[in-house]
């Protein structure tokens, strides 16, 4: 989870869904599951699996460690012992994946020569970058740099920055975010994934780039340059390379570096952006051109995502599946705290994910009458390191997507205690919003949508992997609005909480734990995905969505 998507969770006020209003009369969850509920969501069955992931002795669940293996071995005995069946090829609990450690070695100075003469850009001060490519040498040889806007090419807004220019071997220049001053238009100020840094790289990995470089303001990012420097100028994770067209280079720009080299082209930034909030926009060649070349120090480590499925009751749907997930990993042993402790324990980040997603397992495994679909209990690696084991499973699933109903994603978990409110960060895309609703109604609770549309956080945990293979997903964060505590007390406590534990050893279970809105949080998960697992039709994204594309593509590829 990271830390921009953290401070989703600091809001404390805003008005509810805006979609269609759903009662919580129209919702109906089986008295058999309301039971199983009451017995296996319990502080006693969520504290028990919190305070072993989070152990001392599972130090700190880094990826390829013993403490890595440990958890996943007792995820999968855990599943085992539920009577889940493997959800693996050949019989296994766990689906082994690489993870590749790229460190470059950029030059400190960056040199470009324009028209209008020289400019350096200095490391970390004025760009940071990373490779693009899984090599220890690379290069980048007397490329010229190109302005593309926003660099999207998105059809189904009429929108291509590109215009079937010829870009190959060039290094891109990059606006920040979508276009987002028509609520009409890429859906305005919420960030869509056209706006993500990683759709930037990949969209100039398919023009044939030798690179891209992002203009980075604070406003267009949401967060301020010493994020970039701090997420960027170390070691970078990604699975290991296929065929995917790759740049050689991703870079990022401060705005005024990035105004001082535009000057050398004798170009105006300014202007640049105006013309780039057209459609008619075409790709400026900027006479600029430059040479760079860097090492890479390459690593490699296995890690594993863990799952079991418990099979649907019906003949018809039981081919079907409702996927529970929750990333397993987290820093493993780093540099000490001001206590001398040097284990992230990732009490609340994620084994408190891991615990409820495990409780919910126990829950369904219960269940005289099995759900009409089947329930996948997937546990991936690897999201502290972008996603890599969400990302792999979407690429590697053991069903196909067509066939998946829908996701269910915990990320954390609420450790104050019960709240007025639950923040759904999927709202407003699709059809699983509305039964949510339905849900939070029926415990007295309303439903806020992200906070920060602005920032994209839903493409910040592993849902997304299940969204961009067309799987409508669902992500609850905690609420704000806390019971018996005075305004603001939410915000407060939250914004503590992150200042001190996040991503820090001191992330670990205490007395201080108050779990009641943790479990009211697994309730609305475990009861959102049973009612998918029941209904007669799959879900769907709402009509436009960026994702309705790819799951129209997957279903028809199963219905041939």
């Amino acid at each position: 989870m990271s830390v921009s998507r953290f401070l989703n969770l600091l809001a404390g006020v805003c008005g509810t869904l805006a979609a269609a209003a759903v009662s919580a009369a129209s919702v109906t969850v089986s008295p058999a599951l309301e039971q199983a509920a009451k017995t296996y969501l319990t502080r006693d069955a969520l504290e028990a699996s919190i305070r072993f992931l989070a152990a001392d002795a599972l130090e700190g669940r880094g990826p390829g460690t013993r403490g890595d293996q440990l958890a996943r071995l007792y995820l999968a005995t855990q599943l085992e012992g539920l009577g889940y069946q493997p959800a693996f090829a050949n019989g296994q609990w766990q689906q082994p994946f690489d993870v590749v450690g790229i460190k470059a070695q950029m030059p400190q100075t960056w040199s470009f020569q324009g028209p209008r003469g020289r400019v350096d850009l200095k490391w970390s001060d004025d760009y940071i970058a990373s490779s693009g490519l899984q090599s220890e040498q690379v290069s980048v040889n007397d490329a010229e740099l190109v302005f593309v806007g926003y660099g999207i090419q998105a059809p189904e807004y009429r929108w291509d920055d590109f215009k079937g220019a010829n870009l190959k071997g060039k290094i891109l220049v990059m606006l920040n975010n979508d276009p987002d001053w028509d609520p009409k238009l890429f859906a305005g100020t919420r960030r869509l994934y056209y706006g993500r840094w990683v759709y930037k790289y990949e969209s100039a990995a398919r023009q044939g780039a030798a690179g891209a470089i992002i203009i980075h303001t604070t406003p267009s990012a949401g967060y301020p340059w010493q994020v970039v420097q701090s997420s960027w100028g170390g070691e970078q994770f990604e699975l290991p390379a296929a065929a995917e067209p790759r740049v050689h280079l991703r870079g990022w720009a401060t705005e005024a570096a990035t105004r001082k080299l535009l000057a050398a082209a004798g170009q105006d930034l300014d202007k640049l952006m105006a013309a780039a909030k057209s459609r008619s926009f075409k790709p400026v060649p900027l006479g600029i051109r430059t040479s760079v070349a860097f090492s890479n120090r390459l690593t490699r480590v296995q890690t594993a995502n863990v799952g079991g499925v418990l099979r649907g009751s019906d003949p018809k749907l039981s081919d079907e599946v409702v996927i529970y997930s929750a990333h397993h990993d987290h820093f493993g042993i780093g540099e000490p705290d001001s206590t001398g402790d040097r284990v992230y324990h990732g009490a609340q980040d994620n084994a408190s994910g891991c615990s409820q997603v495990l409780a919910m397992a126990r829950a369904f495994a219960s269940l005289a009458e099995r759900p009409r679909r089947s329930i996948l209990i997937l546990f991936v690696g690897g999201e502290e390191r972008n996603l890599l084991g969400s990302m792999y499973y979407a690429l590697h699933p053991t069903f196909p997507a067509g066939k998946m109903a829908g996701n269910v994603n915990y990320d954390g978990g609420n450790i104050f205690g019960r709240t007025r409110d639950v923040t759904l960060v999927s709202a407003g895309k699709s059809s699983i919003d509305r039964i949510a609703e339905g849900l939070a109604q029926r415990q007295g609770r309303v439903v806020k949508p992200d906070q920060f549309p602005d920032r994209g956080y839903y493409y910040r945990s592993d849902q997304f992997a299940f969204a961009k293979i067309g799987v409508p997903a669902l992500y609850f964060e905690a609420g704000t609005d806390f019971i018996g505590r005075p305004a603001g007390w939410g915000k407060q406590k939250l914004q503590e909480w992150e200042d001190k534990q996040y991503h820090q050893p001191s992330d670990k279970l205490d007395g201080s734990w108050n779990f009641d809105g943790m479990i009211e949080d697994a309730q609305l998960g475990l009861f959102s995905g049973w009612i998918i697992a029941q209904a007669d039709a799959m879900q769907s994204w709402n009509p436009g969505d960026e994702f309705e594309a790819a799951r129209q593509a997957a279903l028809a590829e199963v219905a041939k």
